[in-house]
């Protein structure tokens, strides 16, 4: 394949329209996968009005192939096909062919992979697909092999074969068509519900129930293989595990995390998480590594350490944004996008070893030990393309914790680690001087939002400064280079910045400038991101609620389309309505709050059918329904407590006051907190220990003085509806972040002639330290 050499901004400049001998039309793009294809014999073009019109007046079919710069196979088609001159002629002769960066116009391979996936009952990149000069999809596929194989037929078959159909066969063609566009716009339409919905716990309970079935016990995530990253249900269940305890609930979120920590996913000499798993276990992965998965998982693994305090997934979530740090950040600020899967035309191949690598750079010693830790054999644990001829190509990972091998090696654990980092500095430093990945370095709006907040909480929350540094150049990078007369763009790359934006590229800029005024309480990321929500709604509000992913205008020929289900990122609308949510908490705007309730009421039909796959959303409705219900209840008997905190967010050395209010059946009564008798039970308000809340003082009102026939002194009580009150301070040195307080009421409730057995009732309310 063509690596990435292509003439300088100013010989470019002076090239033909036509990109000249040497080079095609895709020369003068900034996105570096379509200048990845910028010298092949084929005659590309880039997506636009243009290149529809040339169709049209040529009578050609569009070939549309879509893909992005680190997909493994869009660079095996493009040698196999892409730059065979025979290939080229055909698709040069017959058809317009055109060229999309998926990252670049992700409204474009929305539409077209709609296609393919109701073709074909799958989908994946390349994207392969023909179109009347309309526009209309007629036929798709993803890669094809070049030559027929297996019965099927190759790539240059297939091109003749549906040159031919369009020739002699065009109203069956044009039939297709048609069929093929109404389908996807239906694909796309949204209903939106009849009337407001009235939302309740219900959806999120739903949601839980979802995961706790689809949880694999045995190797942590969801379902089976391939295993990519479940970056939606780790952000439901860390909201509500920091609200709600469960130990059903935390034990899969810590199997999954810890599965993924442990696993080949992980790199663990340079830092950071791969794609995806090609197995059930985390072990083989795909190699890639994507700015926005690392960036969901720094955070993942940064507010599981302020859950657990497990130091292990502080170290995840460090390693994580160093790696983003030193890998994956420009000069100026931005962070760029991906690195390949492969390197020097093998996947994996930069990151595998064999045994005799390791003895090389180790000595024999310590390379055994290291082996022995990280699943290293002689024989090699990896069977992908990345093998050795001769065998013996490893995947690093654990197959235990650290601590247990550390164990099985009779050697202290922390000793084992110290040992362990050096062996891993020196590793990574021959590992670095290797031929290596191509890296996209384009910066997306989108990305760098879910980037710049990860970068910030996690800044705030473990008290790392350079982390919240970074989160503010990217911020101002985004902001000063990728604006253009108030509108946000989508891309960015060596000082060009393109694209109008998409719903995604607002909404995450915005939530994520909303963590970083969390962190550094500067007023000018609020309101920049009031500012970028304002946009938002302008240029993509549906009247009936909720958000069109692109905005009027954007050529995306087919479908313009408003969807509420995630993918390997969160849907737009679920953070859109997040975005709003906390607008309306950090800002007091009640008008963004009624609007996440629109946008998220509208999708009441996805949240019921399918909580798993739009757990964004579920978690904007968990934020809604405790901001409109942050109190808790609970029952003993005749009594019924609840309890409210009378601000659900606050900072380091505030206090926050709690009431709880009990409301007492008629005929009944509760011992006070002071009852007269040493065998009566005393109503009292504690506090499980949770750090850097303190539990200072609680206020008991007067009991009332009562006679009973059991007693032959006077007794207090509590009668009615009474209220405690309670002051807690957070300390000094309180961890930043969500968290969920556990108050203990103990209660007594008796009538005239007996008592009922003493009560404990739980009560959980939300707090976050800002």
């Amino acid at each position: 394949m063509n690596q990435l050499q292509w003439p300088s901004r100013d010989e470019i400049a002076r090239l033909p329209a036509d990109g000249g001998a040497e080079f095609n039309r895709l020369i003068h793009e900034t996105s570096p996968y379509l200048l990845q294809h910028a010298r092949n014999p084929v005659d590309w073009r880039p997506w636009g009005d243009e290149t529809f019109e040339e169709a049209k007046r040529r009578d050609k079919p569009v070939f549309l192939s879509v893909g992005y710069s680190t997909c493994h196979w869009c660079h095996v088609m493009a040698r196999e096909s892409f730059e065979d001159e025979e290939t080229a002629r055909l698709l040069n002769e017959h058809f317009v062919p055109v060229k999309v960066d998926r990252e670049e116009r992700p409204d474009v391979d929305a539409t077209y992979m709609t296609v393919t996936q109701l073709l074909t009952g799958s989908g994946g990149w390349p994207n392969s697909v023909w179109l009347t000069p309309e526009g209309k999809p007629w036929y798709a596929g993803t890669y094809f092999p070049p030559e027929d194989r297996f019965g099927l037929p190759g790539f240059k078959t297939l091109l003749r074969r549906l040159a031919q159909a369009w020739r002699e066969r065009r109203d069956a063609v044009q039939a297709e068509a048609n069929r093929l566009q109404e389908a996807v716009r239906q694909a796309h339409s949204f209903v939106s519900a009849p009337e407001r919905i009235a939302l309740s716990r219900a959806v999120v309970c739903d949601a839980l129930e979802a995961l706790r079935q689809a949880h694999d016990a045995r190797h942590g995530g969801f379902d089976g293989a391939p295993k990519f990253p479940p970056h939606g249900a780790l952000a439901l269940l860390l909201y509500e595990l920091a609200r709600r305890p469960d130990h059903a609930l935390l034990a899969v979120l810590t199997r999954t995390l810890d599965a993924m920590a442990q696993g080949g996913i992980r790199d663990h000499l340079g830092g950071g998480f791969h794609r995806y798993s090609t197995d059930e276990r985390w072990f083989a992965p795909h190699f890639e590594k994507m700015l926005y998965d690392n960036a969901q998982l720094a955070r993942a693994y940064t507010d599981a350490f302020l859950l657990t305090g497990e130091q292990r997934y502080r170290r995840a979530a460090e390693e994580t944004l160093d790696w983003v740090l030193r890998e994956m950040a420009d000069p100026r600020g931005g962070f760029y996008s991906a690195l390949d899967a492969e390197s020097e035309g093998v996947e994996g191949k930069f990151y595998l070893w064999t045994r005799g690598e390791l003895v090389e750079v180790l000595a024999q010693e310590r390379s055994e030990r290291f082996a022995a830790v990280y699943g290293a054999t002689a024989a090699g644990n990896y069977r992908g393309e990345g093998a050795t001829p001769e065998g013996g190509a490893n995947i690093l990972f654990l197959p235990k914790p650290i601590e247990k091998a550390a164990a099985s090696l009779d050697v202290p654990a922390d000793e084992l680690e110290r040992q362990l980092a050096e062996d891993r500095r020196r590793l990574l430093a021959v590992r670095d001087r290797r031929a290596r990945p191509h890296r996209d370095d384009k910066v997306l709006a989108a990305w760098n939002g879910l980037t710049i907040g990860a970068l910030a909480h996690a800044g705030a929350c473990l008290d790392e400064p350079r982390y919240t540094a970074a989160a503010e150049r990217a911020a101002g990078f985004v902001l000063g280079e990728m604006m253009e007369n108030g509108r946000l763009l989508r891309s960015w790359r060596e000082g060009r910045a393109g694209q109008d934006a998409f719903l995604d590229d607002y909404a995450f800029l915005a939530d994520g400038l909303s963590d970083l005024h969390e962190a550094t309480r500067d007023d000018r990321w609020l309101d920049a991101a009031r500012e970028i929500l304002r946009a938002m709604e302008a240029q993509f509000a549906d009247p009936t609620g909720g958000f069109f992913f692109s905005r009027e205008g954007h050529d995306s020929r087919l479908a313009r389309s408003k969807s509420g289900f995630d993918a390997a990122i969160p849907s737009g609308n679920g953070v859109a309505a997040q975005a709003l949510l906390r607008l309306a908490i950090l800002a007091g705007d009640a008008d963004a709050e009624r609007r996440a309730w629109a946008t998220i009421a509208v999708f009441d039909g996805v949240l019921r059918q399918a909580p798993r796959a739009a757990a964004s959303l579920v978690l904007a409705s968990a934020v809604a329904l405790d901001r409109r219900d942050a109190q808790a209840l609970a029952f003993a008997g005749p009594v019924v407590a609840t309890a409210a905190l009378d601000k659900v967010a606050t900072e380091r050395g505030q206090t926050v006051e709690a009431s709880v209010v009990l409301t007492i059946d008629e005929g009944w009564h509760v011992n006070s907190n002071e009852p007269g008798q040493e065998n009566l039970k005393p109503t009292r308000l504690s506090m499980q220990s949770v750090a850097g809340v303190a539990l200072d003082h609680v206020e008991y009102p007067t009991g009332a003085d009562v006679r009973l026939a059991y007693s032959d002194e006077p007794l207090s009580v509590y009668e009615g509806t009474v209220t405690l009150r309670a002051r807690l301070r957070m300390t000094a040195d309180a961890h930043v972040g969500r968290r969920a307080l556990l108050l203990h009421l103990d209660v007594q409730p008796c009538d005239d002639r007996r008592c009922l057995a003493p009560e404990r009732l739980e009560l959980v309310l939300p707090l976050e330290i800002r």
